[in-house]
This record gives structure tokens, C-alpha cells and sequence, in this order.
């Protein structure tokens, strides 16, 4: 057999697996089996990319509210980290100011694209100094209120304490408030995993996972840089 009759004789044992399910407003429902491979290789690379169509659609009521969430989640990490420049931000905590938004906008956008390429609603985020407006996704509610409750997110107060901090102190609170934002992540991406047949879809999974490894490892960082400030000064 040929090295490409070998390489398609491979796919077709791929695309014969049964199709996984998807998700209704009442649970998962199965999709359609896939019909059985032929040796045609045409036929193969068929059922191979039908197989590809049918994976995108393996998804559950909590990957979507995941997704949702996550992106509002993420939005207020943005709304946090464009502050540093302004508020006299040490170098260190810039950088990664800068770095936290560089990965928070590639991971929305991860998640509108996994959400639009399910025909689910796309929440769009809007920043507007520390008013963060959030519009189309299932959890919408203007200045994005519905996702005030998700874990580690800011009140409104600890944003406004933050925007008002200045140098060593506003490094101090970004670092503090960030730990506890971050940490409200990874309890999202708990409760995700612990929640049965979700994160069955592959993308799902690697996104989910990927936020939860970084997020862990950026909370051990911020802890270090946080103990290596000065001590505040005293109250007069």
C-alpha cells in the first residue's frame, strides 16, 4: 500500500467514530452518525471534514455560558490594566499590565469566534474609561451588570478605589485586585469541568484549560511582585 493509500486508510478509521453530541435547551441531543467509510479517498476526505462540521457543533448549554461569561470576565481585566499607564504604574507591573491585555484580547476574541461559529449570541464589548457596556451575548445587561456576579469581579467601588491610586499604591491594589480577579477565573474554569458533559468539545477544553494554567501561573507571579513592594507607609 502506498504512503497517501496508508495516510487515507488512517482517516477513515477517524471519520467512522460516532459523532458526539450537541447541545438543545433541554440537554444534549446526538447528531447524526456518520455514514461508513469508504475506500474512495475522495469519500474519505468528505466524511473526514463532515466529521470537522460535526465537532464544532459538540458543545452545552454551560460551554456557551462559559464563553459568555469568560468575556465579560475578561473585558474588566482589560478595563484594569489600561489604567497602569496612567496611574504612574511601576515598570514591572506595566509590562504586565501590557501582557494581560495582549492575552485577554486574543482570548475574547477566541471566545466570540467559538460562540458565532455555533450560531450562538456574540457579546460585544465596549470600554469607556472604567464603564465597561456589553452587548449581545445571552448575559447583556448594558453595563454589563449580569456579569458583576461572576467570581472575582471588581464592584464598582474597588474600580473607582483603583482609578483613584497613584504610583507604589496603585501597584499595590492592581496587583491585590488582579490576584483576586484572576482567581475568579479559575474557579469559572472549575465549575466549567465539574459540570457533567461540558467541555466535551475540543476547542472548549484547550481554551478553558489554557486560562487556567495561565491565570494560575500569572496569580504565583503577581503574589511574588506583591511581597516584594514596600511596606505602606503608616497612618499619620
Amino acid at each position: 500500500m502506498s504512503l497517501r493509500r496508508a495516510w487515507w486508510a488512517a482517516l477513515g478509521a477517524l471519520v467512522v467514530l460516532p459523532l458526539a453530541a450537541c447541545s438543545s435547551t433541554s440537554g444534549v441531543r446526538t447528531a447524526p452518525s456518520a455514514p461508513a467509510a469508504t475506500e474512495d479517498p475522495s469519500d474519505l476526505e468528505t466524511l473526514y471534514w463532515a466529521r470537522q462540521d460535526s465537532a464544532r457543533m459538540s458543545f452545552t448549554e454551560a460551554d456557551v455560558a462559559f464563553m459568555d461569561g469568560m468575556i465579560g470576565h475578561h473585558a474588566q481585566a482589560l478595563v484594569m490594566s489600561r489604567l497602569a499607564p496612567t496611574n504612574g504604574a511601576s515598570p514591572a507591573v506595566q509590562t504586565l499590565a501590557s501582557r494581560i491585555i495582549n492575552a485577554q484580547n486574543d482570548e475574547i476574541a477566541t471566545m466570540q469566534r467559538w460562540l458565532r461559529d455555533r450560531g450562538q449570541p456574540v457579546p460585544e464589548i465596549h470600554i469607556d474609561g472604567l464603564t465597561l457596556m456589553i452587548h449581545g451575548g445571552s448575559m447583556a445587561h448594558g453595563e454589563g451588570h449580569g456579569h458583576h456576579m461572576m467570581p472575582g469581579m471588581l464592584t464598582d467601588e474597588q474600580l473607582q478605589e483603583l482609578s483613584e491610586a497613584q504610583g507604589t499604591a496603585f501597584d499595590r491594589l492592581f496587583l491585590t485586585y488582579m490576584i483576586q480577579h484572576h482567581s475568579g477565573a479559575v474557579t469559572m474554569v472549575d465549575e466549567l469541568f465539574a459540570t457533567d458533559g461540558a467541555a466535551q468539545d475540543d476547542a472548549a477544553f484547550k481554551l478553558a484549560s489554557d486560562i487556567h494554567v495561565d491565570q494560575l501561573t500569572e496569580i504565583a507571579r503577581m503574589e511574588r511582585m506583591l511581597s516584594a513592594l514596600p511596606e505602606p507607609n503608616p497612618e499619620p
